[in-house]
């Protein structure tokens, strides 16, 4: 995707200039000219500042994906679009993870992301709690899942399925990355 040229092409659209986007979301000028011109990619949290300023949602600006006259279905690794963990309201703790979502989760009645927690890396203390169910396949490491009062670990191969509604959580509580291909229904985020 071709994100300078979709972020000038909003910029533009709202009346905005490149000095009063920069203003706005307390970024130089020229940062904001190196990302238009694709010199410079930005980072998730510059590129969610820049959308707070205009204002616009990061699943609104990744629509253009999924708005050709034909429904979308493929997808390549490189069109996933990663998501802020702190974001979607999972706590510092959380900084590390990747979530990678495939598609336009607000056009379907189903969520999936590509999970990637570091050795350590959590969700928070806080458990989780959305009106959804939700489902996974852990694909490599080790990662220990808390629903409610249980706690269990999970290995390559091994999965989960529950009423997200239930308070849970997830930890990486092994030596290497772990992958987990996950969904959610209705999505949540």
């Amino acid at each position: 995707m071709d994100i300078g040229g979709r972020l000038k092409a909003v910029r533009e659209a709202k009346g905005l200039s490149q000095r009063e986007l920069a203003f706005r979301a307390g970024l130089t000028n020229g940062a904001i000219s190196l990302i238009e011109q694709n010199k410079s990619s930005p980072s998730v949290s510059s590129l969610k500042r820049l959308l707070d300023a205009i204002p616009m949602t990061m699943a609104d600006f990744f629509n253009e994906v999924e708005e050709s006259a034909s429904p979308k279905h493929f997808y390549t690794a490189e069109e996933f679009t990663e998501l802020s963990p702190q974001d979607i309201g999972l706590g510092e703790q959380a900084a590390r993870i990747s979530l990678r979502q495939l598609g336009d989760a607000s056009r379907h009645n189903l969520q999936v992301l590509y999970e990637t927690y570091p050795p350590g890396a959590d969700t928070g203390e806080e458990m989780l709690s959305h009106e959804a169910e939700e489902a996974g396949v852990v694909i490599s490491g080790v990662i220990e899942v808390t629903v409610g009062d249980e706690v269990r670990v999970l290995n390559s191969g091994d999965g989960y399925l529950f009423d997200s509604r239930l308070p849970h959580k997830f930890r990486n509580i092994g030596d290497k990355d772990c992958v987990v291909i996950s969904a959610c229904t209705p999505p949540t985020f």
